[in-house]
């Protein structure tokens, strides 16, 4: 059995997935437009216009959803203890690009237009002020980015250590 707790399977011996997070569909642009719409409350009790559009777009959302799950074209992000990995495709799971634990400082969370109603945001990656890695539309971002800060303290912990 694998373990993902820091220290129980070091990462020079065995890579282990710590948490894997599906991004929202916030990730893409039109999205982000239909979000801005779906936020307009102006109206009359559920009947507002952000509600009508969600109505009538209904059809483009659901292939928006589908299409982030799609067998090749959808991707994952997975924390593991060595590295943050973005994996392209639910079958093959091609791994797209990736960001080793020490090679960031910091991870802030960049909220762009549309995406507040999705409850979604993009985390990027800093080494020393300088973006160095970004994840795209990542739901409920904040749980993502303390997992990975966690981790990345383990992993610089234990490397001190060791050098």
């Amino acid at each position: 059995m694998k373990q993902a707790i820091a220290g129980t399977n070091p990462a020079v011996t065995k890579e282990a997935t710590v948490m894997t997070v599906w991004p929202s569909v916030a990730k893409y642009g039109i999205a982000r437009a239909l979000g801005q719409l779906y936020a307009i409350d102006a109206g009359v009790w559920v009947i507002t216009f952000g509600n009508i559009v969600a109505l009538l777009s209904a059809p483009l959302a659901a292939v928006l959803y589908l299409l982030r799950v799609a067998p090749f074209v959808g991707c994952r992000y997975t924390l593991t203890n060595r590295r943050v990995v973005v994996q392209q495709g639910i079958v093959g799971r091609v791994e797209a690009k990736s960001i080793q634990l020490d090679r960031f400082d910091a991870i802030e969370i960049v909220v762009r237009a549309g995406q507040a109603w999705y409850s979604a945001g993009d985390l990027v990656f800093r080494h020393q002020g300088t973006e160095t890695f970004r994840l795209d539309g990542v739901s409920r971002p904040e749980s993502f980015r303390q997992a990975c800060l966690k981790s990345h303290r383990a992993y610089v912990g234990v490397q001190k250590e060791f050098a």
